[in-house]
């Protein structure tokens, strides 16, 4: 793990109120909501889950942001938020990074004027990394007090992830390589917001082609039982797999 003391010189950041030099343009800053199905509370279901590290200087000191800095003079956007990630969180297991959207509001952070280019990562809900100790994961459902306007960001990336679970295959990226279907189930009822029939979700993912069986099954729970059987995804690459499609909450 990158000692403590880099991440907090590099991961703060802030935004100088002095000695600004309007003819220089606006910073250029990447910033990217990572992603994991978590179990945040032993026994409760799993929730989709956001990294977020706290603020330890003004502005906005105690808030809680989401990780990235500004864009590298020799670097695109994508190598810089793999950096960014890698540097100030220790995440350097993203299944999935995307570009989203830029945030460009001329007040959007205090000081100089920052233009922010977003990006949706998604991390396996058995990956386990390794984070510093002023980085957590939250729940999205409850989020913290975020700083300027990360909270909108994690919605935007909420809403686009929810999106994709319709029409491609994504949900690649927060599973295990081998699952039952009901820990599938879990992860897109936890990403999604609502349930899903395990039965239905199965028939729509196979009539797709996005799953396929292993031929294996799990080992049996601690009550016995008829073990399940096991599924892995078929591409482990972002494809369209019905671009008209869409899933809908019950009822």
């Amino acid at each position: 793990m990158i000692e403590n003391v880099i991440h907090r010189s590099t991961a703060t950041d802030e935004h100088p109120r002095v000695g600004l030099d309007p003819a220089a343009g606006p910073v250029h800053e990447v910033l990217s909501v990572v992603f994991q199905v978590r179990e945040q509370v032993a026994h409760r279901p799993a929730e989709l889950c956001v990294l977020l590290w706290q603020r330890a200087l003004a502005p906005a000191r105690g808030t809680w942001s989401l990780p990235g800095g500004r864009l590298g003079d020799d670097e695109n956007l994508m190598d810089s938020a793999r950096r960014q990630l890698a540097e100030k969180v220790d995440v350097r297991e993203v299944r999935h990074l995307e570009q989203l959207s830029v945030f460009s509001e001329p007040g959007r952070v205090p000081g100089e004027r920052r233009i922010a280019s977003t990006f949706l990562g998604l991390v396996p809900i058995d990956g386990d990394p390794r984070l510093p100790v002023d980085t957590a994961w939250h729940a999205v459902a409850d989020l913290p007090d975020t700083a300027f306007d990360h909270g909108t960001m994690v919605s935007h990336a909420r809403t686009r992830l929810a999106a994709k679970l319709s029409y491609t295959n994504i949900a690649f990226a927060l599973a295990p390589t081998e699952f039952s279907m009901s820990t599938l189930r879990d992860i897109y009822c936890a990403a999604l917001g609502y349930q899903v029939d395990t039965t239905n979700l199965q028939r729509v993912l196979n009539r797709r082609r996005v799953i396929e069986s292993t031929g294996r099954t799990a080992p049996p729970g601690p009550t016995g039982g008829r073990p399940a059987a096991l599924y892995k995804f078929r591409d482990t690459a972002l494809r369209v797999t019905d671009e008209f499609a869409a899933l809908r909450p019950p009822g």
